[in-house]
Parts: C-alpha cells; sequence; structure tokens
C-alpha cells in the first residue's frame, strides 16, 4: 500500500519521488496515463520507502486520504514483502490492482491485501476516505491461538480481497477499532504497544467473521501449518527465477523428489512441481500487466532459455501467448 509517518512522508510527492530515483521519465509519465510502464514492480516496506527486511513487531495505521491525496489519487502497483494490509473504505470507491485483475469497490467495504501482493489504487478523487491498518506477518502470527493460525485465515480470506460491507453497524465498529489504534500510537502512552496488538486482533477479528459470513469463499478451514510446504515456498520464492526443478528444492530440503512430491500433495492438494510453476506464472503475469518490458527479455529474466520455450509455457498454463495477455489487460 501507500504509507509512511507524517514526519518522513509528508513531503513525498511526485517531484520528489521522481529526484530521489524512485520514479523513472517512463514510470512518471504512466502514473498520469494510469499504468506505469516500469521494468520492474516496485516492492516497497511502506510505499515510497526501501524495503525493509529487518521489520519487526510493526504495526501502522492511518487515514486514506492522508496519504492518497498527495499521490493525485492515485497508487501505482506495488508490493510488500512482509506486510498485510487491511483497508477500511468508510467514504467514496475507486479501483483496485489486485496482480492481474482490476477490482471495482465502493464504500462501504474492507479490503485485505496479503504481504507479496501485486497491489494499487485509483481511488476516487476528494471523495475517499476511511482507514489503512499495516503490519508485519509476525505479528499476525501471534494474534491466533496457534502459531500462524490468524495469518492463515487472513490469507485465505484475501484471496477474494473485496469484502462489501452492509449495515452502518458494521462499518462503525470496524471504524472505532481503528479511530483507538490511531490514538493509542498517537499518544504513545503506557502499554500503548500492547494496546495496540489488542486493537490490532480485534479489527482482524471483525473484518475476518464479516468476509466469512459474506460466504464469498465459501467456508475457510484451516489446518495447523505444513512446515515443509512453508520451507518449500520460501525457497521457491528465493530460486525460482534460475531453478525449476524439483530435485534441487528436495535437496534443499533432505528429501528425495517422490518424497517431497507426495508430501506436497497430501499438504495442499498440488505437486510441488505445480506451486514452482505457479509461482513463475504469477511473476510473468505482474511482468507483462504491470510493466513495458519487451516479452524477449522478460523469458530471460524468468530464466528461459528463449523466448519462444516461454512463450509454449504461458500458453500452457494460459490458454493465451503472453503477448494475448498482456493486449488483453490494457497494456
Amino acid at each position: 500500500m501507500f504509507l509512511g509517518s507524517p514526519a518522513s512522508l509528508a513531503g513525498l510527492r511526485f517531484s520528489t519521488l521522481f529526484t530521489a530515483g524512485f520514479l523513472s521519465p517512463c514510470v512518471l509519465a504512466g502514473l498520469f496515463c494510469g499504468m506505469a510502464t516500469a521494468t520492474a514492480l516496485p516492492l516497497f516496506h511502506l510505499y515510497g520507502d526501501p524495503p525493509d527486511d529487518q521489520a519487526f513487531d510493526f504495526i501502522h495505521v492511518e487515514t486514506i486520504a492522508s496519504r492518497s491525496s498527495m499521490h493525485d489519487w492515485l497508487i501505482r502497483a506495488h508490493r510488500h514483502r512482509n506486510l498485510f494490509q487491511i483497508l477500511l473504505i468508510e467514504q467514496g470507491g475507486g479501483d483496485m490492482t489486485f496482480e492481474a485483475a482490476t477490482l471495482g469497490f465502493a464504500a462501504p467495504a474492507a479490503i485485505l491485501v496479503p504481504p507479496t501482493t501485486a497491489h494499487g489504487f485509483r481511488f476516487h478523487a476528494e471523495e475517499t476516505d476511511g482507514w489503512v491498518v499495516s503490519f508485519t506477518e509476525d505479528v499476525a502470527a501471534a494474534l491466533g491461538e496457534r502459531s500462524g493460525e490468524a495469518l492463515r485465515w487472513l490469507k485465505a480470506l484475501a484471496v477474494d480481497p473485496v469484502v462489501p460491507l452492509v449495515t452502518g453497524a458494521e462499518v462503525e465498529r470496524v471504524s472505532a477499532l481503528c479511530r483507538e489504534l490511531h490514538e493509542e500510537s498517537f499518544l504513545a502512552r503506557a502499554g500503548f504497544r500492547l494496546a495496540m496488538r489488542g486493537l490490532l486482533a480485534l479489527i482482524a477479528i471483525e473484518v475476518g467473521r464479516l468476509a466469512t459470513s459474506r460466504a464469498r469463499s465459501g467456508v475457510v478451514t484451516l489446518a495447523p501449518a505444513d512446515a515443509t510446504v512453508e520451507a518449500l515456498r520460501r525457497l521457491v520464492e528465493e530460486h525460482f527465477r534460475k531453478e525449476r526443478l524439483i530435485r534441487f528444492y528436495a535437496d534443499r530440503l533432505a528429501m528425495t523428489t517422490d518424497r517431497l512430491n507426495d508430501h506436497v500433495k497430501h499438504a495442499t492438494g498440488v505437486t510441488a512441481g505445480h506451486l514452482i510453476r505457479q509461482r513463475v506464472l504469477t511473476e510473468a503475469k505482474r511482468q507483462l500487466v504491470f510493466t513495458g518490458q519487451p516479452i524477449h527479455e522478460i523469458s530471460y529474466d524468468l530464466g528461459f532459455a528463449d523466448p519462444s520455450h516461454f512463450a509454449r509455457f504461458f500458453r500452457k498454463q494460459t490458454a493465451m501467448t503472453p503477448q494475448q495477455f498482456r493486449e488483453g489487460r490494457g497494456g
């Protein structure tokens, strides 16, 4: 998302981002026509800030208008490595980029954005407001009765990120909690960190309940986290551009390829190879939609021997060529 402390980001406008090197001339032009043409999807801690892999026990809250108004109500597509975000749309609305899809939203609604997901917003200017709550995965993982339970629950719900709210009471409950969270952060009284954790837990539970009650994705069933699958996902995230063979990941996990495949299939319903291919496909879609990078460069960037190999892979997974996919998404 697009957050930052008032002190550090109050003057961070387009000209500042351009001077600091965050925006190239082509990206700046792309922003004003509604689509970024960068050669990579930006990775931020908070919008405009460099990635912070050491961020821990981090909770941040601010109003939507306080940040988006400085960016002409347009937040270009980007992602965060380890931040989960919950938006409460109290007024207005707009469009959300969520990976390769564009989703409309209107108040009242909540929006869930999990870590590493490509996302961006075009808010209705001067009329949209509400709250944005950002928190690192370690905070979310500590909210449930079992380690990681709350984080897995939120990620499962965020597959369908926009949660329409129906009644004023629903909005007011979440809004009141966000106001209290903001007050605790601003006043920093004794015990405020503990109070912020408690309020964040209540916000996450309330939004999660509302999302589940809408039956948007059916019943969300959570099993305890599988350590092997989580370790595989981390390895894939680190090496997917160069390593496609299951043997590489099996060796790193001290397992045979057959055992790894069987374990992942039992835990997730798909093979380890499927997880690897889907990560490559996700990155391909991101670069096709969010960048102006030539397709042959994307193919080499993703470790394919030649563009024709990349095209065959992409078509097998999506039933369309990379160029068709790009054109179909406004590229």
